[in-house]
């Protein structure tokens, strides 16, 4: 069987992944993996069970057995909808913690590998092309200023009746950048083979249409008509 291509789109917290990841799968008609909820949902589930970060084998466990599903744009986890819970600031900072430790990267790796489906999967998060699809065909860094990347998330968590201060954001944001690009597993880094895109003066759709040309030029069969 023809393995599924898959585009991975990568980039530090508040660059846009999701969003253009979304749109990009749209108009692919591809399934679309946003791995950053996975441990988002992992950091959710060890707090829920009273379990330390620093207990790396029992956040590992809770990867592995994690009661999730994604259904009609919402996020369960164990029944329950936490799609607002772990969009939260406070659950991005834990994801960050949980994403580096190893044991957990690889609970989380067969299930994100998984998910490649026909006709095609858009993956983002942070190490998608360097670790979890090293063979895509398509790689994406997506990247934009501290700023910049404060200010899309201030909007985005307002719209959703989140209460967010902006310098603080700022703050979060960069803190979050120097974890994720300084851990010792699958740092934040973008893979040799990926396009680089720094979208500080960018808009979506701007994005998503360079997006789309990457994808179009290394799979010349992929998307016609879109």
């Amino acid at each position: 069987m023809t393995e599924p291509p898959v585009l991975t789109i990568d980039g530090p917290s508040g660059s846009g992944k999701g969003t253009v990841a979304a749109r990009v799968a749209e108009k692919l008609g591809w399934h679309v993996l946003d791995s950053g909820a996975l441990y988002r949902l992992t950091a959710l589930a060890a707090r829920r069970a009273g379990v330390d970060f620093a207990d790396h084998a029992a956040v590992a466990e809770i990867a592995r057995k994690l009661p999730v599903r994604f259904e009609g744009g919402k996020v369960f986890l164990d029944g329950e909808d936490v799609s607002l819970a772990i969009r939260t600031e406070t659950a991005g900072n834990d994801a960050s913690k949980v994403a580096a430790i190893p044991e957990v990267r690889a609970a989380l790796l067969d299930w994100q590998r998984g998910y490649a489906r026909q006709p095609g999967l858009v993956a983002d998060g942070r190490d998608m092309g360097t670790k979890v699809f090293p063979d895509a065909p398509v790689k994406i860094f997506l990247d934009a200023s501290a700023e910049e990347r404060a200010r899309r998330r201030y909007k985005q968590l307002k719209e959703k009746g989140i209460d967010v201060n902006l310098a603080g954001l700022i703050a979060e944001i960069e803190e979050r950048d120097r974890r994720d690009r300084n851990r010792s597993v699958a740092p934040l880094v973008p893979a040799d083979d990926a396009l680089i895109i720094d979208s500080t003066a960018m808009n979506v759709d701007e994005v998503v249409d360079l997006v789309l040309r990457a994808v179009r030029k290394a799979l010349p069969d992929v998307g016609k008509g879109q």
